[in-house]
């Protein structure tokens, strides 16, 4: 059976941004559970949900929070499981507050990060972890790769063709 993917959004105002990883993640095909846990506000939950998260079936755990953004890194400590953090831009600091509390771990406690606001590449990172064990997964990957090639050599072709059109 395939692995799943949990997004945990530490507030429901990281919504609109979660929403690109969730599209994501169902482009690829990919089975997913969405989750407000907070770090702050429900800390045993979110321990409780990473620390069955392998037995429920989960690969991998992305998880996305803003300002303090301790999320990803309380579910790291719950888990073996590989945890995707999303920096969230917050109406303080740009989101920078939220880089460093999501970059900035201890030692033995690791979280891949992905640039603030980054949910597309957070799921796209999530398929490329889940893809070590689904050839068909990573084919679609590689498809997805094809396809932003051509579109970029096709991008080419009009600006050439415009440009000798002068």
């Amino acid at each position: 059976m395939a692995k799943k993917a949990a997004i945990i959004m530490g507030s429901d105002s990281d919504r609109p941004i979660v929403q690109k990883a969730m599209d994501k993640l169902a482009s690829f095909g990919i089975p997913y559970e969405t989750h407000i846990f907070s770090a702050h506000r429900t800390p045993v939950q979110a321990a409780e949900f990473a620390r069955s998260a392998r037995d429920n079936g989960f690969g991998v755990l992305i998880a996305a929070a803003g300002k303090a953004a301790h999320l990803a890194g309380a579910l790291a400590a719950q888990t073996t499981l590989p945890i995707i953090g999303i920096p969230v831009k917050s109406s303080t600091l740009d989101g920078l507050d939220a880089l460093l509390s999501t970059v900035q771990m201890p030692s033995g406690m690791p979280v891949a990060t992905v640039a603030i606001d980054g949910a597309e590449n957070a799921a796209i990172l999530a398929a490329q972890i889940l893809a070590l064990s689904d050839d068909a997964l990573a084919d679609k990957l590689i498809a997805m790769r094809e396809d932003m090639t051509a579109a970029v050599l096709k991008k080419e072709k009009a600006l050439q063709e415009e440009l000798s059109a002068n």
